[in-house]
């Protein structure tokens, strides 16, 4: 073999070893670029799930946030609507409403796959786990703006509707992909160019919509609004749990945003950082606006300001810079407080101000997307005029679909199935009403009630040996066995009866202070609806002291004449040691809660007036607003505080007190009886009615000044059909007991 031929065999053996080595390099890059993506895949299904759970942690959120927010009576039917929604939004979701959102796409508008969701592609079970999650929030926004008002069952069909229908449609317009091929869009929206990240608009602005339909249906609270353009502020239940409420929803919106993202990539960073960014500067902004429309840093607007500057940022939150995302989030903070000043213009009750959060941030970010987005990083191709127009389409047709398409379902509903509970249960709270958490208090006055209009006395009372009204139920038992045995047996207890109402009646009228008292410019008035009374006042006088109280007891009859001498001995013992008007509630409601029916509430007024110094002291424990009249202007003074017996307080700081002169004026006192009055068109007179009243029969005299608004009252209020001359009084029956004090020269 020549050098030539060896040559030749040492080159192809060379390309041959070349050869092998780049086989072999290609098969571990190969297997290198194949266990990256297994563990890619992994990590974005673990991210995935972890903010999954973060979103539920939302849940909880929402539910601090709606109860704090919501009167005491009405938080466990608030906090109960919460879970309930949860449930019900992910079965349907799983049963139907994934498939409508995720599922091949019929003509853009809805899917048909994926109905009872079973498959067992990992990929798909984690989004579906997520999304789930997603439904939920948008379904429980509309409970916290709804609340005090709606039936449960009214909302478990809002719930359906909402996470059944409107959401996975909305959802499908805009979010719906191929699964093999996510660049694919599906839904009409998404293939004209909508952008919408997280969801301001697809999850926050649905819920919005729908609250917004609801409350135009069902109406504000029952004195939420008056006549004459004037609110009244109704305190919620636990404003720091409803302030802890914000701060889960703000921690939860890593995982709603984040997760959003469905990868854990290098995104994620910047994604956080805009969410943080912008619920800091919304919380910033929505408190000066607070500070500047009612000059202190209200807590509605501190604790929807964050929320505020989250669902502002959602729909931008992968697109756009952390100084854009600050602008974007104080901007929401703006909409949102001049949105919650709007809606008290315009009268309409939203309890947790999810509109103005939910639903009018949710559109400002939809917006922000075509104003501040970075094209780059969205993969968009057109002006921001042209970006701008398309995100206007889909505020609209999603506006327009969700308010106008729930406001007709639930109006036909509405007119079949009363959506909102009647006056009776939403005074009661939906608490008790809602839940059947009756007491035996209300059991036995139900069966004294049915007697009394069908005058059947075959039904007997609840009887337990452990409870006061049981008590009551198993004498009362006994009583009516015996009037059954006889007519005699019969008319013997009756007039027994008779002779305790009437002992009732003396011990009441023992217990009433003298109308006018000499040397002190004060007088006081009752006339009881009934024999007994569940309204009173008194005075105790020191030197130059006189303290009064006028409170109202829930119910008539001996209860409520009961309750009340126990209410009046309090406050003598404690007007006697001189105790400050809102320790006397305080000491009060504390010993009432404790003796008092469950159930038997008392709304109070106490005060001391000093002759010497002209000083007025006042507290208001869930009553009409006491007035303050000098000349022909009134000075009201309303309760911040829920009324005597409810709950037991640790300090005196629950009762505000208030303390003013009189320097010449006059300052009344007076139940329900005034207030509620019928005017001549069947309208109750309210506050601004009592005020004409005082003017109309105002007196150099106080006491000929109360007794002829009293009679005016009292005429108006009589329940005989026609008034005659000679007519006595003690077959006059009027609607409610009329109480009033008055104190000035």
């Amino acid at each position: 073999m020549t050098a030539a031929d060896t040559q030749v065999v040492l080159d192809k053996l060379q390309s041959n070893i070349d050869q092998l080595e780049l086989t072999n390099k290609g098969a571990l890059t190969a297997l290198e670029f194949r266990l990256d993506a297994i563990l890619q895949a992994n990590l974005d299904t673990f991210w995935l799930l972890i903010c999954a759970i973060l979103v539920f942690l939302m849940q909880a959120g929402f539910m601090c946030l709606e109860s704090g927010l919501s009167r005491s009576k009405n938080s466990i039917n608030v906090a109960l609507k919460n879970i309930t929604d949860f449930g019900i939004a992910v079965v349907v979701f799983w049963a139907f409403g994934f498939a409508l959102m995720y599922g091949t796409s019929v003509s853009g508008l809805f899917g048909n796959k994926f109905f009872f969701f079973t498959t067992k592609v990992a990929g798909y079970q984690t989004y579906f786990v997520f999304q789930a999650m997603f439904v939920a929030t948008a379904a429980t926004i509309i409970s916290g703006a709804v609340a005090e008002r709606l039936k449960f069952y009214s909302y478990i069909i809002i719930t359906f509707l909402a996470s059944g229908f409107f959401y996975p449609i909305v959802g499908h317009w805009s979010w719906a992909f191929n699964f093999e091929n996510p660049e694919e869009k599906f839904g009409w929206l998404g293939q004209l160019g909508y952008l919408d990240f997280a969801g301001a608009s697809v999850v926050h602005s649905v819920g919005g919509w729908i609250a917004l339909s609801v409350l135009l249906i069902v109406g504000n609270r029952t004195g939420r609004f008056r006549e004459d353009d004037k609110s009244k502020s109704f305190q919620g239940s636990n404003t720091p749990i409803a302030a802890l409420g914000a701060l889960i929803l703000w921690f939860g919106w890593f995982g709603f945003n984040g997760g959003a993202n469905g990868a854990m990539d290098l995104k994620i960073p910047l994604i956080l950082i805009n969410t943080f960014l912008s619920a800091s500067f919304g919380l910033i902004f929505s408190s000066i606006m607070g500070i500047l429309i009612l000059k202190k840093p209200e807590p509605l607007f501190m604790i929807t300001g964050p929320l505020a500057g989250l669902v502002s940022i959602t729909a931008s939150c992968a697109y756009v810079d952390p100084a854009d995302a600050i602008l974007i989030g104080s901007i929401g903070g703006i909409v949102s407080g001049s949105t919650i000043v709007l809606l008290e213009k315009v009268k309409i009750d939203d309890v947790v101000s999810a509109i103005p959060v939910h639903l009018a941030c949710g559109m400002w970010g939809t917006i922000a997307v075509a104003l501040f987005g970075n094209f780059e990083m969205m993969g968009v191709e057109k002006t921001r005029l042209e970006q701008l127009f398309i995100q206007l389409i889909g505020i609209v047709s999603i506006g327009s679909f969700c308010f106008f398409g729930s406001y007709i379902i639930l109006k036909i509903i509405n007119s079949f199935f009363p959506l909102r509970v009647n006056k009776i249960q939403e005074e009661l709270g939906l608490n008790i009403s809602e839940h059947n958490a009756s007491t035996d208090t209300h059991e036995l006055l139900e069966v004294l009630t049915k007697q009394a209009k069908s005058e059947d006395y075959s039904s007997r009372a609840p009887q337990d040996p452990f409870t006061d009204s049981g008590i009551i139920g198993t004498q009362y038992n006994v009583l009516m066995d015996k009037l059954e045995q006889s007519e005699k047996q019969k008319n013997k207890w009756k007039n027994r009866v008779s002779q305790e109402i009437k002992l009732a009646m003396n011990v009441q009228k023992r217990l009433m202070p003298k109308r006018d008292i000499k040397n002190y410019p004060i007088f006081g008035l009752n006339i009881p609806a009934r024999e007994i009374s569940g309204d009173f006042y008194d005075f105790y006088l020191h030197d130059d002291e006189v303290y009064f109280t006028l409170s109202d007891v829930s119910g008539k009859g001996v209860n409520a004449g009961m309750v009340m001498a126990k209410a009046i001995t309090l406050f003598k013992i404690f007007a006697k040691q001189k105790f400050k008007p809102n320790e006397i509630l305080l000491e009060m409601n504390n010993d009432l809660k404790e003796t008092n029916p469950i159930g038997t509430f008392i709304t109070s007024i106490v005060g001391r007036y000093n002759v010497k110094t002209d000083l007025v002291e006042i507290a208001n424990a869930g009553h009409q607003p006491a007035l303050l009249k000098n000349g022909k202007k009134f000075k009201e003074f309303t309760s911040s505080s829920m009324p005597l017996a409810v709950t037991k307080h640790k300090n005196e700081s629950v009762y505000q007190l208030e303390s003013f002169k009189l320097d010449g004026g006059r300052i009344y006192c007076f139940t329900d009886g005034f207030s509620e009055c019928m005017d001549e068109n069947k309208q109750e007179i309210g506050i601004e009615g009592v005020k004409d009243l005082i003017l109309k029969h105002e007196n150099s005299s106080l006491k000929k000044e109360l007794e002829n608004a009293t009679e005016e009252i009292r005429l108006k209020t009589l329940k005989t059909g026609t008034l005659e001359k000679g007519i006595k009084e003690n077959n006059d029956i009027l609607d409610d007991d009329l109480t009033i004090i008055g104190i000035g020269n």
